[in-house]
């Protein structure tokens, strides 16, 4: 069998619902590790020949970068979380019994997008990123042809994606996870207000990366909203909660809604120390509760809380990851069962004004 048909017979049971009756003779968790220890082995091979020992190094690699965390659970049902190189993450999506059951779900999950991303229309190149530029400037109600300034917002979203042509949207939406993070504890706009241009903004995180020290700090900047307003911690975690579970259900990418939650926890904890844990308990509970709800309860309750909405999908994202790759395998799919195919999601032009 060639390496297209094995790839399509993959998609054909990971895109499956995984019913009691479903085939289980496939190993998607070692399937997980192989392609990504795959994938690390071509990248240190094609960077440098140098070492003889280059190709075992990527695979040491390749094994400590793929994290799989199971969330606390008193009981059924149990959350699995699987986090790639790179900082992707994805989640089970099924409801599952047991924690080897939401561990197989997660790398089921994870491995479709890691398939899928490896496909030519998720490459970004000059088409992709001309049909972005012009949805992004409709939709922002901006001119096209500020996208050749870079102190304009859509200059610098310019910018970004022709930095990153020839790499995957994944790829390019792990970088973005950072700025979404930014945007939405108020840093970008404190550097703003400090006179720091975008470009210098942009060139110290993109260095940086998305680290401990990071996360802390974000975290102190709630445990001081908390400070100043108790109990508003409790209420945004519950929100993110409730966000993370929503997008996991979802089968989409979960690394903004994942930080967001822990960054919140931290502060929370750091909050609670020398006082009363009842609310720390209380928000536990909470989330424990949003994994009995049906998916289109959680949905319809999007309506009464105010919920961080995600970055907009621009169409050209949707078309390319919807209909050149989900269709392929929905013959194979069931009714019910959903494509674990993740719509890439970009920031907003506003997190950058």
């Amino acid at each position: 069998m060639n390496k297209v048909k094995v790839e399509e017979s993959i998609m054909s049971y990971l895109s499956q619902s995984e019913s009691d009756t479903s085939p289980k003779d496939l190993n998607v968790v070692a399937m997980l590790h192989n392609f990504w220890e795959r994938r690390q082995m071509s990248q240190s091979n094609g960077s440098s020949s140098e070492s003889d020992g280059s190709v075992g190094d990527a695979a040491i690699h390749a094994e400590s970068l793929l994290l799989y965390e199971s969330a606390q659970s008193p009981g059924p049902p149990y959350v699995c979380y699987v986090t790639l190189p790179g900082g992707s993450c994805f989640g089970n999506y099924k409801v599952c019994d047991s924690q080897a059951e939401a561990r197989r779900d997660a790398a089921r999950v994870a491995l479709m997008n890691s398939l899928v991303n490896e496909l030519p229309c998720r490459r970004i190149n000059p088409q992709f990123i001309t049909q972005s530029l012009q949805q992004a400037a409709t939709d922002s109600a901006v001119s096209i042809e500020d996208a050749c300034d870079s102190s304009t917002s859509i200059g610098t979203y310019s910018l970004l994606l022709h930095s990153y042509i020839g790499r995957t949207m994944l790829e390019f939406q792990e970088m973005m996870t950072i700025f979404q993070l930014l945007h939405w504890n108020g840093t970008l706009k404190a550097l703003r207000e400090r006179q720091c241009s975008r470009q210098s903004v942009i060139s110290y995180y993109c260095q940086r990366g998305l680290d401990e020290y990071m996360r802390s700090s974000l975290a102190l900047d709630w445990l001081g909203r908390e400070q100043k307003s108790p109990g508003r911690l409790g209420e945004e975690l519950q929100v993110a909660q409730r966000e993370l579970v929503l997008a996991r259900r979802r089968g989409v990418e979960l690394r903004f809604y994942k930080e967001k939650t822990e960054i919140l926890s931290l502060a929370l904890s750091q909050a609670y120390i020398h006082r009363t844990p009842e609310a720390f308990d209380q928000v536990q509970s909470h989330a424990f509760n949003q994994e009995h709800l049906p998916l289109h309860t959680l949905c319809s309750q999007d309506a009464e809380v105010q919920i961080t909405p995600p970055c907009s999908p621009t169409s050209t994202l949707r078309k390319h990851t919807k209909e050149s790759v989900c269709q392929t395998s929905a013959k194979h799919r069931p009714h019910n069962s959903p494509s674990h195919c993740s719509e890439q999601t970009f920031v907003p032009l506003n997190t950058f004004d």
